[in-house]
């Protein structure tokens, strides 16, 4: 792991080949137990940056990806769906990377995107695949898994990593950039505890698509990287939320 900004403890780590984690550490004395908000970097001729981070944190977030990669050859600006911490700082990266442009699904380009942003969105299709170069991303429509009517995940498809944006949230201090521990019940304990999931009747189904991508790493946008079967852990996740 490589600390970029020792005031705040942003970091940035290479989680599967070309693809870089940057994340931001948050105090407990700011979030209870402390907290990580987590940025993805898809390394290729078309770098894809998956979540902009909070406004507030795009100085730190700016000089991680400066650390493996200049911002102006930024392509694609992806958003998991409408939230702060997916596209709080969606401008500041336009304005750092005058050829991107954001990249999400079609209820978020058609509802929000086009309005909040400074440059028009490109929408994916539900199942559309994307090539970057070495790289291919695949977008999944998945409203209100676990919130939002716009939500999606994309699933790069070379190195079995899915970006599943707030699913398996972990809170915590001091977490590994990866890990292979148990992340499904600290993830159950945080949802049961703030009630973030929406309950969508259409979840098995989606869980169930994903599921079949059969993800070997889960790039999760709070907490730890997961590394292992990625399908299991999915399926486990399902019978929860079934209880």
């Amino acid at each position: 792991m490589s600390v970029t900004n020792q005031e705040t403890g942003t970091n940035i780590n290479e989680i599967s080949e070309g693809i870089y984690r940057i994340s931001t550490p948050v105090p407990p004395d700011k979030v209870p137990g402390g907290f990580s908000f987590n940025q993805y970097l898809i390394l290729d001729e078309d770098p894809l940056l998956y979540h902009t981070g909070l406004r507030k944190l795009f100085p730190f977030t700016l000089e991680a990806v400066k650390s493996v990669l200049s911002p102006e050859r930024i392509r694609y600006i992806g958003v998991s769906h409408t939230e702060a911490d997916e596209c709080g700082a969606l401008n500041e990266w336009l304005q750092a990377a005058p050829r991107a442009v954001p990249l999400c699904g079609n209820i978020a380009k058609a509802v929000s995107l086009d309005d909040i942003a400074d440059r028009a969105a490109r929408a994916v299709a539900d199942g559309e695949v994307l090539s970057l170069g070495t790289h291919t991303v695949r977008w999944f429509d998945a409203p209100h898994l676990p919130h939002a009517w716009d939500c999606g995940h994309l699933m790069e498809l070379s190195t079995h990593t899915l970006l599943c944006g707030d699913l398996f949230t972990q809170n915590g201090e001091g977490m590994p950039a990866i890990t292979e521990a148990d992340i499904l019940g600290p993830s159950e304990m945080f949802r049961k505890n703030m009630d973030y999931y929406s309950y969508s009747r259409n979840a098995p189904a989606m869980i169930d698509r994903l599921v079949n991508e059969k993800p070997t790493t889960l790039a999760c946008m709070h907490g730890s990287v997961w590394k292992g079967d990625g399908a299991g852990l999915l399926r486990a996740l399902a019978q929860e939320l079934a209880k």
